[in-house]
């Protein structure tokens, strides 16, 4: 049976080759000096990414404000749906305070409170 011998070769890479211990500490140490400004750099990209997404939601979304005595329609919520075909929108109801940030109390026709305040983007104008 014939042996196997393994050979090895030990060849230098460049990058060992051309490696000096003096520039790679004082490379290392601009590194460190520099460290905070690529930081800030780095804030200042991650705030103007921010901004760009916070510009393109807000182009998408309808700004909606009703006065109090408005009509409006809310929402179903998914347990209110009886199938696929039952209507999206349930009411009128007549809003009954705004407290802001496009929150609302609503009530029915009737004068019965709807329980908890609605937000803006749940409602929409009822047209009779």
């Amino acid at each position: 049976m014939a042996e196997l011998h393994e050979v090895e070769i030990h060849e230098s890479s460049p990058r060992y080759q051309n490696f000096v211990a003096e520039e790679s500490n004082e490379e290392r140490r601009v590194n460190l000096d520099l460290l905070d400004e690529a930081r800030e750099e780095a804030r200042i990209k991650v705030e103007a990414v921010k901004r760009r997404v916070e510009r393109q939601y807000s182009s998408k979304v309808k700004s909606r404000q009703f006065q109090v005595g408005d009509l409006v329609m809310r929402k179903a919520h998914p347990y209110e749906l009886e199938n696929k075909l039952s209507p999206k929108w349930t009411g009128p109801f007549r809003v009954t305070d705004a407290k802001g940030n496009g929150s609302y109390n609503l009530e029915t026709l009737e004068g019965g409170p709807i329980p908890r305040s609605w937000n803006a983007a749940n409602l929409k104008v009822y047209f009779s």
